[in-house]
């Protein structure tokens, strides 16, 4: 049995899977589709067909901003299909797990929600073994588990991208070991909708977030179904319920990453304070908008399909000039 106690804190390819079908030409701006993106089938079938409007999607939000967290689990699960929920096994995380499993017993049969878990490699060692115990804890949920390209553990991470480039290339990092292995989890697994841990009381540029949000990038809804809830309301049903937490939560942290970005956090902080401490940054990129990274991508993919026109119009002027 888990223990129950906590110390105070002391110190590449895009997978939209939303329709893309246009309604004809309004004068309200309002009245065009959430999804700006198209999609074919993949591998695995047909693309499940969810469509929501900026005014639908508004009107979901005030719905839901009324429920409770487990009402509001209850509707997303019914509502979206090829639902999954993203985790770094943090405690807002944790704590729709175990929501969900409790949704589950309630409903013999219905199918549990997968985990996608993306493994940077610098995890702690703590997380790794919270892992563990959430498998044994849960064990009708699976856990996807995505690492970066080409690589399983650290030293082969370092072997093909260079030691500490987590120092010295940040946003190449955050691309590599993060944004990249997203995309790619979305892309395999054909996600429609994910769960994600974030709430507005962790401050930066999650105050304003909503329940229901559209990832303009990806096509796929976002979920935050505890967006509403303090880290004391979290901590209080992790502790009540008796889930299994990351053993560094008793030594002062509130948010646990990569270990080279994480520290614990001091009384009165913000929850996320110990993340990327003393650098200009909240964020890794797979909750804000492009990255300069994926920019830079994509600028360079702009200049090489450019070069390649001009290059074919070249030859095609040089191939009218033989014939004359």
């Amino acid at each position: 049995m888990e223990s129950s106690s906590f110390a105070e804190s002391s110190s590449s390819s895009s997978s939209p899977r939303l329709t893309s079908k246009r309604l004809p030409p309004v004068t309200d701006l309002e009245s065009g589709y959430v999804s700006g993106t198209s999609s074919t089938a993949g591998s695995s079938g047909e693309l499940p067909q969810v469509t929501l409007t900026q005014p639908h999607m508004k009107h979901l939000n005030r719905q839901l901003e009324k429920m409770t967290a487990m009402d509001r689990l209850r509707f997303v699960k019914v509502c979206f299909p090829n639902l999954y929920q993203s985790t770094a096994f943090g405690l807002t995380g944790l704590v729709s797990t175990d929501m969900l499993s409790k949704i589950e017993s309630e409903s013999p049969g219905s199918s549990p929600v997968d985990l996608i878990f993306l493994d940077t490699l610098y995890h702690f060692e703590e997380t790794y073994a919270l892992v563990e115990k959430v498998k044994e804890r849960y064990p009708s949920v699976r856990i996807h588990t995505y690492t970066p390209k080409d690589a399983n553990t650290t030293a082969e991470f370092e072997e093909r991208y260079g030691a500490g480039l987590y120092d010295t290339a940040a946003e190449l990092y955050d691309w590599i070991a993060k944004v990249e292995p997203q995309q790619r989890a979305y892309s395999e697994l054909n996600v429609a909708a994910v769960l994600t841990g974030r709430r507005r009381s962790q401050g930066g540029e999650r105050d304003k977030i909503g329940i229901l949000e559209m990832d303009e990038e990806t096509g796929i809804v976002k979920i935050n179904p505890l967006v509403d809830w303090t880290f004391a309301q979290v901590k209080q049903y992790i502790t009540e319920n008796n889930v299994p937490y990351n053993e560094l939560l008793d030594r002062g942290y509130k948010s646990v990453g990569d270990w080279h970005s994480t520290s614990p956090v001091s009384a009165g902080e913000d929850e996320r304070a110990g993340r990327w401490k003393g650098q200009a940054k909240s964020e890794c990129g797979i909750h804000n908008k492009k990255s300069r990274y994926a920019q830079y991508l994509e600028e360079m993919q702009r200049k090489a399909e450019e070069e390649q026109l001009a290059a074919a119009l070249e030859k095609v002027e040089r191939e009218q000039k033989a014939e004359d």
